[in-house]
């Protein structure tokens, strides 16, 4: 018996965020929802989305460049809630681990986060404040991080959508 409802996923399939299933993981789910959320709550200087964010963060990952395209893939399922809400919300990080796992074990990967992957996460966070948030004199987490060389270029949803997919593809090729 499934625990909670299910959400219907953009390729028609049940998803129950709360009891994931890596069989009812689906890399289209995931990249159209990924392309089509805002990152920081959409309080960003313009849109950008949560699959350019994967995006990024996988090509400064090396050997561990899927772990981090597919880092943030829980959100395809219970959303990206906001660092500062989500400390307060043990319930949701727990429901949350549950959901990363079964998209890590969907794809093959280890139930953990590398070191690479959350390095590029800060690193990745840092050059988005830099470049897409305001600078309201008030310091980051990250402050102390070094930029990626990389243009945050704030992506159309169905152009994030296809290019998530075609990093997918690139990665997933080259691993068989």
């Amino acid at each position: 018996m499934k625990l909670a409802g299910w959400i219907q996923t953009y390729t028609g399939k049940k998803f129950w965020p709360l009891d994931p299933r890596p069989e009812d993981v689906d890399i289209e789910d995931i990249a159209h929802a990924l392309a089509m959320q805002c990152r920081f709550g959409g309080h960003c200087l313009r849109f950008y989305s949560n699959a350019e964010h994967s995006i990024i963060v996988s090509r400064f990952c090396g050997d561990d460049a899927l772990a981090g395209l597919l880092h943030d893939g829980s959100e395809a399922y219970l959303l990206d809630m906001l660092s500062p809400i989500k400390q307060f919300m043990p319930d949701y990080k727990a429901a949350e681990k549950r959901c990363q796992a079964a998209v890590y074990k969907a794809f093959g990967l280890p139930d953990v986060t590398h070191d690479t992957v959350k390095a590029a996460d800060r690193r990745t966070l840092r050059t988005e404040r830099m470049q897409i948030m305001r600078d309201i004199g008030e310091p980051w987490v990250v402050d102390n991080e070094q930029p990626l060389d990389t243009e945050i270029v704030g992506w159309s949803p169905i152009h994030a959508r296809g290019l998530f997919l075609q990093r997918f593809a690139e990665l997933t090729q080259s691993a068989a």
